[in-house]
Parts: C-alpha cells; sequence; structure tokens
C-alpha cells in the first residue's frame, strides 16, 4: 500500500518526540506482523491507559507530521496489536476502489449465499427491508454538524469515560494519509471472514469520510469504532446509511441486537454520533 514517508523510526532514538515537535508518554513502537518484524513501525502505542484530553492535545500536533490518532485495546483475551498478526504486505490502496462497488458487491454476494429456499428468500426479505435484493445505492451526502476531528476527540473521551468494551485502550498514532486508511496502513485483519484485503473496506471508510464526516477512532482485535460529524437525522437517511453498515459489516446486524436493516437504522444509525462494527 501507498504510503507516507514515516516519521516513526525516529521515537526509536527520541521516545519522547520532542525532536519531532511531540510531547509523548512512554510507550511501544509495534513493528510485529503475521510474517514476522516489518521492516518499520506500523504504529506506537502509549504505555498507560489513555484519559480524557489525551487524543484532543496530541491529535493536532501528531497530524502535521503525518501521524494520525487512534484508540487501541492493548487488554482484552487476544492483546495488543503485536498479538493482532498485522498483514500490511497483503493491503492494496484504498484509492483504487470505488465504495459503490464495494458496497454493492457485498450486497450481491450476501444476497446469492443466503437466498434460494421459500423460508429463506423470507427471511432475507425482513432483514433486508425496506430495500429488495437489489443494492439500493449510496446514501447522500450529509451536512456537517461539528467539525470531524472535534468530534473523533469528543467521542475518545467519551469511550474512555463511559467504560466499554476496552479493557486497557492506549491512544496510539498511525502513519496514514487519512483517517480512513488506519486500518489498511496497520494491516488490521479482524473482517479477512468477509474481506481479506482492509483496504477495499478503507474505500468505504474514505466515501464515509466525505460524506459523513467519519474518522476512525478505536481499534480492538475484532472491532472498529468511528465518530460521525454528520449523523443521518431522518428515518429514510438512516435506512439508506443502515444499507450501506450491512453491506459492509453483515455481521454487526444480523448477529446483533438490531437483526433488521429497518432496526438497526432507528437504534444504531439514526442521529447517532458513533458507529461501530464487529466482525466474527
Amino acid at each position: 500500500m501507498a504510503t507516507l514517508p514515516n516519521p516513526l523510526p525516529r521515537l526509536a532514538t527520541d521516545p519522547s518526540g520532542r525532536a519531532l515537535g511531540l510531547e509523548l508518554p512512554p510507550g511501544r513502537l509495534i513493528d510485529a506482523t503475521d510474517e514476522g518484524t516489518w521492516h518499520e513501525p506500523l504504529l506506537w502505542h502509549a504505555g498507560r491507559s489513555a484519559s480524557s484530553g489525551n487524543w484532543a492535545r496530541l491529535a493536532a500536533p501528531a497530524s502535521r507530521l503525518g501521524l494520525l490518532p487512534v484508540l487501541v485495546d492493548v487488554g482484552d483475551q487476544v492483546g495488543g496489536p503485536d498479538q493482532w498478526e498485522l498483514r500490511p504486505g497483503k493491503m492494496s490502496y484504498p484509492g483504487d476502489h470505488d465504495a459503490d462497488e464495494v458496497l454493492a458487491g457485498f450486497w450481491e454476494d450476501y444476497v446469492a449465499d443466503t437466498s434460494g429456499a421459500e423460508e429463506d428468500d423470507a427471511d432475507l426479505e425482513e432483514t433486508l427491508a425496506p430495500f429488495g435484493p437489489d443494492w439500493p445505492g449510496l446514501a447522500p451526502e450529509r451536512t456537517l454538524s461539528a467539525d470531524p476531528d472535534v468530534r473523533a476527540a469528543e467521542i475518545a473521551d467519551r469511550l474512555l469515560s463511559d467504560g466499554s468494551w476496552f479493557e486497557d485502550p492506549r491512544l496510539a498514532l498511525v502513519p496514514a494519509r487519512r483517517s480512513a486508511d488506519i486500518p489498511a496502513a496497520l494491516g488490521w485483519p479482524a473482517p479477512v471472514n468477509h474481506e481479506d484485503d482492509t483496504a477495499v473496506l478503507c474505500a468505504v471508510l474514505r466515501s464515509w469520510e466525505d460524506r459523513f464526516g467519519v474518522r476512525v477512532v478505536a481499534l480492538t482485535y475484532d472491532q472498529l469504532v468511528l465518530s460521525v460529524a454528520a449523523p443521518p437525522t431522518t428515518r429514510a437517511e438512516a435506512e439508506a446509511v443502515a444499507a450501506e453498515h450491512f453491506a459492509f459489516c453483515p455481521d454487526s446486524i444480523v448477529q446483533g441486537h438490531h437483526e433488521t436493516v429497518r432496526a438497526y437504522a432507528e437504534h444504531a444509525v439514526r442521529d447517532q454520533r458513533m458507529w461501530s462494527f464487529w466482525w466474527d
């Protein structure tokens, strides 16, 4: 995958980051992948749990260097990113993929895999309502209701203050062109059973960045959390976005609390400033 020059190697001899204009706490550089040691660090993460305000203080100076913030969980049963079997060498470039084509392909594959018998078709119709088996297309762009980077800091603090599924969240920095590219820059493998090239999904994240002011805020071994600066506010808008979420990550709906696109739209998309996804 095409990347910007990586400033992280300089932290090996300057752990505080002062030469880069940063004030970093003690932390770790991660270069472990599924095929051994990567030729340069893939991310840095702090050596202590993140707290409210950390994101806002570090995001602006780090982003000027091409380092983007994300929260990573190092405390679940799998461990931190050094145990995630990252796959950077297997990633393509997000800009080489079209979001509409990607989502249409996922939607059509799901329909093909789950239809056939009469009862299967009835279940499929209920799951995909108010849409049918044909891909409905991308939802329209929304007007921003907040600065996307301010919203990202807000959601990061909310995750830390509310408690949540994080066991031990750490603030991390990733060399990436834009927030949507962070999973691909890491070679994050969580969606492998849905799509083994995470850059394909990052093309969708780029589209959501452009249309809804999305930022990648947090990653665990198998979960992705986004902030949303322009969430849908009407039922029709939410259902259109929910269709995209379904194609992007069916597991979050069919194995989640809301088993249909319509229910998911109302409870997990409409007016929601945070979107989260989980792959089995």
